[in-house]
């Protein structure tokens, strides 16, 4: 089976790009399990001073793989590992972002989009809730434009997703955006980069600490719901699930 996490490394810098197509990256167990180990291996690395988390496709991660779930636990494990990697991880996105995904995202130290880029948090059309990945981006987020798009499921862009903290920034050229960002993390001292993103992602890491398990319930409570079930079915079969006015 091909590999669905690639990682490469330049002067400095470990990218790692998710790679599976057939499901839009979502969060299968394999991902989930090939990602874990790609980000100790950078985290074991002397020679890699910064991450940046990228994709193949026009999808960086549609969210849970509902055919096949990862174990929440194990999600939640690869927010904790990334938060507290001791080295920053930039999410570098061109395509679309979903549910679990912004979990992802969000969980990143600095993060940067293209125009073509677009988000949603799907969760409560499916008859679930973003649970586990509100850890990592309540903090992080406008509370008014979390609970707006947490609540209605709206699609948004790029320049939003910057106004209310989802992105550090974003431009035409997400390479060239970066450029900048990324030759401050390579002239940067490993031990300071480790210290300060420490501070910087102390509040991510409380709060995954905190309600790791309660929202990990949580979420495997409402997954395995009778409303869930007609949610993700009526997907599948490209309709309106039963509750829709």
């Amino acid at each position: 089976m091909a590999p669905r996490v690639h990682a490469a490394q330049a002067t400095g810098i470990a990218t790692l790009t998710l790679d599976s197509p057939g499901n839009r990256n979502a969060l299968s167990a394999d991902l989930v399990a090939e990602l874990r180990s790609a980000l100790a291996a950078t985290a074991a690395d002397t020679a890699v001073r910064a991450v940046v988390l990228t994709h193949t496709g026009t999808t960086f991660c549609a969210g849970a793989d509902l055919k096949s779930p990862c174990d929440p636990a194990d999600f939640l494990a690869l927010l904790r590992e990334t938060a507290e990697l001791p080295k920053p991880v930039v999410a570098r996105v061109t395509g679309h972002v979903r549910a679990g995904g912004l979990g992802l995202l969000g969980v990143c130290d600095i993060a940067a989009a293209g125009p073509q880029s677009s988000y949603a948090f799907t969760e409560t059309h499916l008859g679930l809730a973003p649970a586990v990945i509100s850890m990592p981006l309540l903090p992080r987020l406008d509370p008014r434009a979390a609970a707006r798009y947490f609540l209605t499921a709206e699609a948004f862009d790029a320049a939003e997703a910057a106004r209310i903290g989802l992105l550090t920034l974003h431009g035409d050229d997400v390479d060239a955006t970066l450029e900048p960002v990324l030759a401050g993390l390579r002239k940067a001292s490993p031990q300071g980069l480790a210290a300060t993103k420490a501070l910087t992602s102390a509040a991510v890491r409380e709060a995954l600490t905190r309600d790791g398990s309660r929202l990990t319930e949580l979420s495997a409570g409402l997954f395995a719901s009778a409303e869930a079930r007609e949610g993700i079915t009526a997907r599948f079969e490209r309709r309106e699930p039963s509750w829709s006015l």
